[in-house]
């Protein structure tokens, strides 16, 4: 082969290399999955009056959403998971992610708006000059990532709310998505059949190293409420290391203690993970 061959043989098999590194570049950057976020921040006056002494409701919104994931069709379908995961109702799940939000603000409104005889009311039976502050409310919802693989996605969703009691409530719920199925992980599509006891086992031993006690029975002088209330609750995120759960306030121990978080990781959970579990496939063992 001379040398003009060789020249031309490089070249085109340095062309055909490129074609196809552009063309794999160009496919990861399209299924690459990207999100927006909606914010909505405003005061809602409890009467439409133009009055500024009335109470208000404080609302906030942080909507993280995916707007590009692969197919159109995948998109679609991850949104509808992300709003009903995000406003907890099925009504939502075939709207839009701001239409969600917008009819989701709107029933708040009314709902709100719908307390203003019961106001006025209140105000008449105070003395002169005084407002019935428990109208004053308050509600903040917003949405985070915690953690993104190839085939895993783990989010949580926070909620507070005010409505006029001695305290407001909070709580945070998560969800693991499985990007390959478009379907959200449970307890039971990772775990054997009978994984209830020994996991339930494991989140004690796990409260127990944590609070520093040497029996389940001295969680109580710590505050929990009853034993048998410490049990796997499906409210968990993952990662490559292990499980995170969370206990919201009053599920298992008093306001005042707060959220309760229990982190287990992978190689505690062996004994009850399926046969071929989908942690394999999340989160692949690197060769040594």
């Amino acid at each position: 082969m001379n040398k003009n061959h060789i020249v031309a043989a490089s070249l085109a098999i340095f062309i055909t290399t490129m074609f196809f590194s552009c063309k794999n570049i160009r496919q990861k950057s399209e299924t690459a999955l990207t999100f927006d976020t909606i914010v909505v921040a405003k005061q809602i006056p409890l009467v439409q009056e133009n009055d500024t002494t009335v109470p208000y409701a404080d609302v906030d919104i942080k909507f993280i959403y995916p707007v590009k994931f692969r197919t159109a069709e995948d998109l679609a379908r991850l949104q509808q998971i992300f709003v009903g995961t995000f406003f907890n109702d099925t009504q939502y799940d075939s709207l839009s992610p701001q239409q969600a939000v917008d009819k989701y603000l709107e029933s708040y409104i009314a709902g709100y708006r719908a307390l203003s005889n019961d106001y006025y009311s209140d105000k008449n039976r105070l003395p002169e000059g005084k407002t019935p502050v428990w109208y004053y409310y308050q509600l903040k919802i917003s949405n985070k990532i915690m953690f993104q693989n190839d085939s895993l996605l783990s989010y949580a969703v926070e909620y507070s709310d005010y409505t006029g009691g001695a305290h407001g409530s909070y709580r945070i719920v998560y969800y693991n998505i499985d990007l390959n199925d478009l379907v959200t992980i449970s307890e039971e599509d990772l775990f054997t059949p009978d994984y209830y006891k020994p996991l339930t086992d494991i989140i004690l031993r796990s409260l127990m190293e944590k609070y520093q006690v040497t029996s389940p029975d001295s969680l109580l002088a710590k505050g929990f409420f009853n034993i048998e209330d410490i049990a796997p609750n499906n409210n968990f995120w993952m990662d490559d290391y292990g499980l995170h759960y969370t206990y919201n306030q009053y599920e298992i121990a008093p306001y005042s203690m707060g959220t309760i978080d229990v982190t287990i990781p992978y190689e505690e959970l062996t004994s009850i993970l399926k046969p071929d579990n989908i942690i394999e496939r999340f989160f692949p063992k690197k060769e040594e």
